[in-house]
């Protein structure tokens, strides 16, 4: 099974080129597309010209938009340009900041291709430079889909993650914003898919105790929350339904 690598980035100019480079590198990748959702530097151009597809959005449109703008790219070139095998791609979604890391995450792609899991996430470990948080994000994800799926995730928020199309497809549409790896993972559990954890040594940048780092993590929280409650009213939902007579 062929993969396309789907990079969601904005304002990566420092970092793009050696992100795109190592992705390119990996065996069983043959498609890279860069979504500039929104950069005001140089991304797009610096992604093209180190050979990935770039699909651009004309302002910020957050990480889930991204996504989606990437894997509907990856669609259309199934069609117009399958794959050896003419089997739909897998998708690998990677963050932009990796750099050279970036080549550990081939570490996720066998489990998917052989299919003994529908989606990995890969499991990172300390990073070079401490964040400024206080892993309440973290905890809100991991007990929520612990809560609504029994299964405890060790990084619930990795967004870096190797996903077959039918895990892609059963999981959207994808939870908004910062909201959208902790709705994968439920979403792929609640249909009965595999999820396999693969540590891969991946470093990126971490986000600081400054005031904007407060503003991305307070972000963050509401849209694992709005996640998070989208789902458990979901659940209410049906299960009210199928409490109806007739």
């Amino acid at each position: 099974m062929a993969v396309a690598a789907i990079i969601p980035a904005k304002d990566e100019a420092d970092r793009i080129a050696a992100t795109v480079t190592a992705v390119r590198q990996l065996a069983e990748v043959d498609l890279v597309i860069v979504v500039d959702d929104g950069s005001t530097d140089d991304t797009g151009e610096i992604a093209r010209a180190a050979g990935a597809f770039v699909a651009r959005h004309r302002r910020n449109r957050g990480k889930a938009a991204a996504m989606m703008t990437g894997a509907a790219h990856v669609a259309r070139r199934d069609t117009t340009h399958p794959a050896a095998d003419g089997d739909a791609r897998a998708l690998l979604f990677v963050d932009a900041d990796l750099e050279e890391s970036a080549s550990a995450l081939a570490a996720l792609v066998p489990p998917v291709t052989t299919d003994r899991a529908d989606m990995t996430i890969a499991v990172l470990p300390p990073q070079r430079r401490t964040g400024g948080g206080r892993g309440l994000v973290v905890g809100l994800a991991r007990e929520g889909i612990a809560d609504l799926t029994g299964w405890t995730s060790t990084q619930p928020l990795s967004g870096m993650r190797c996903l077959s199309r039918r895990a892609f497809e059963a999981a959207r549409p994808l939870a908004r914003g910062w909201g959208v790896e902790t709705g994968l993972t439920i979403d792929v559990l609640d249909h009965g898919l595999r999820i396999e954890e693969v540590r891969c040594a991946l470093h990126h940048r971490v986000t600081g105790s400054d005031w904007r780092g407060q503003l991305h993590r307070g972000a963050q929280y509401r849209d694992v929350w709005l996640a998070l409650t989208t789902r458990r009213l979901a659940r209410a939902r049906r299960r009210l339904a199928s409490q109806r007579p007739g």
